[in-house]
């Protein structure tokens, strides 16, 4: 359930920022996620999402991530 000023990633519009609050998604998601250095307490910036559920890059630290489109979905951003 989302909270106020809380969204999923696919939501954001580009150039959105805010922190990640949590991913709602299974134990090898979340472990993934965070090798990607995707981790609740970072800051996220939407960077871009394509046409017709493709990728969603996003601003993470100093790098630049693409995901997939259902993975974005599951990631939960408290908005600025």
């Amino acid at each position: 359930m989302l909270i106020g000023k809380e969204t999923t990633l696919n939501s954001m519009k580009a150039g959105e920022g805010g922190t990640l609050i949590r991913v709602d998604g299974g134990h090898r998601m979340v472990e993934r996620l965070a090798a990607l250095g995707i981790r609740p307490g970072k800051r996220v910036t939407k960077i871009s999402s394509m046409f017709m559920r493709g990728p969603v890059t996003i601003q993470i630290d100093e790098a630049q991530v693409a995901i997939g489109y259902r993975m974005s979905n599951k990631i939960i951003i408290k908005l600025d």
